[in-house]
């Protein structure tokens, strides 16, 4: 018996005045699958306008720590985080499948837009069915979240001036003049 409570709704795509680049981080166990993610993701960024680049890493469990890094040491707008992990006979599927989305999710809560296509199913026919970009196509669904995201963060603006203290040597550096900056 089919349990869905209607059709899904898909928002506008995002819209864009200068391009994005995202970063595509795809955990490539299933090839096949993984590929599949890529095509949709790929094909919904380049339909926002925007740029990509895609990595791999080994598992599903490194994702969040790859987007971690290129945050930090690269300049990125956001991005896509796509894998699956199909139930296996142990409980490390629930392990994989928790822990890559909460690292996704602490990295998405300090300010990082990630689109999660981290596909958690039961059977290779599921993982098929939520990759192929002419059917489920749950590639483009990530990367039209961390597009959305993004939309967001550029619409809201720059990150506002904290409230409080702020020490001499950075009174200097906020107003622009270094020359005056006091030495130690």
């Amino acid at each position: 018996m089919n349990t869905m409570a209607g059709t899904e709704y898909t928002m506008p795509r995002a819209d864009f005045d200068k391009p994005v680049k995202i970063l595509v981080v795809v955990a490539p166990f299933y090839r096949d699958v993984a590929d599949q993610l890529i095509a949709g993701a790929l094909a919904e960024i380049e339909a926002s306008g925007g740029t990509h680049e895609v990595i791999e890493v080994p598992g599903a469990l490194e994702l969040p720590t790859a987007i971690g890094i290129a945050e930090r040491m690269s300049k990125f707008d956001g991005y896509v985080a796509l894998g699956c992990v199909i139930r296996g006979e142990t409980t490390h599927y629930e392990t994989v499948c928790n822990d890559s989305s909460r690292g996704l999710m602490l990295l998405g809560l300090q300010g990082l837009c990630i689109g999660n296509g981290i596909l958690t199913v039961e059977n290779r026919d599921q993982a098929e069915a939520r990759s192929d970009p002419a059917r489920m196509n749950k590639g483009a669904g990530a990367a039209a979240a961390a597009l959305h995201l993004i939309a967001l963060v550029r619409k809201w603006g720059s990150a506002r001036k904290g409230v409080g203290f702020v020490p001499a040597v950075d009174e200097y550096r906020i107003a622009g003049d270094m020359k005056d900056t006091p030495k130690a």
